[in-house]
């Protein structure tokens, strides 16, 4: 299950190439060291997050990664959502089928194992959102998806992030797209030639990015 993943200062994953968003990347960066850590009750450790509204276009906000249900977080493990629990869970589907995110990312860690992509690019992790009503206003939850791991991964954990690939972002973020057996069949098959390429890299490597 993965809990921690990170970004690092390269731009090109709409809309954080737009300059208020990377201002407030690099602001993020600055104070969290470009690592996203899962919220506890009281600190709020909030990490990026691509959503769209209704007409398609994409918004970054922070966002608190534990799905919170009723205002308040989920008292059990909310922090990854399994892909083949995202029809039949009660607390998933409902997100899955209206509520669907990215994390963007450029490594994760499982098992103190770091994994990247081919050239250390960025990537979207699918994830399914919550909106909780704070005593500061509306604030953004969400989990992130994992699918059975391959390759390299599998070699660490049986669960991997669902990394969707760009050309699928799309339909994922599109809250006029159900959440359904299709579009859930059709992100895991997209996904296979990246999962399939994400692999571990060791401190001062050249792909490191660390």
């Amino acid at each position: 299950m993965c809990a921690t993943y990170g970004l690092q200062p390269f731009f090109d994953l709409p809309p954080m190439d737009e300059r208020e968003n990377r201002l407030m990347l690099e602001q993020w960066m600055e104070e969290r060291g470009g690592t996203a850590k899962i919220t506890g009750k009281k600190a709020r450790n909030l990490n990026p997050l691509i959503t769209a509204d209704e007409k398609g276009r994409r918004e970054l906000d922070l966002a608190w990664w534990w799905i919170h249900l009723g205002n308040q977080p989920a008292k059990f493990s909310a922090f990854n959502a399994r892909d083949d629990k995202l029809l039949s869970s009660r607390v998933w589907k409902g997100p899955f089928r209206e509520h669907r995110a990215l994390a963007p990312a450029n490594w994760y860690i499982e098992k103190g194992k770091r994994f990247v992509l081919p050239e250390g690019e960025t990537f979207g992790i699918a994830s399914i959102t919550t909106t909780a009503q704070t005593d500061d206003g509306d604030m953004l939850t969400y989990a992130l998806v994992t699918r059975d791991a391959v390759n390299e991964a599998a070699t660490v954990h049986p669960r991997m992030p669902l990394i969707l690939p760009r050309d699928l972002h799309d339909d994922w973020l599109d809250p006029t797209i159900p959440g359904d057996g299709d579009l859930l069949a059709e992100a895991i098959s997209a996904s296979e030639e990246l999962s399939r390429s994400v692999h571990i890299v060791q401190p001062g490597s050249p792909d490191a990015l660390f």
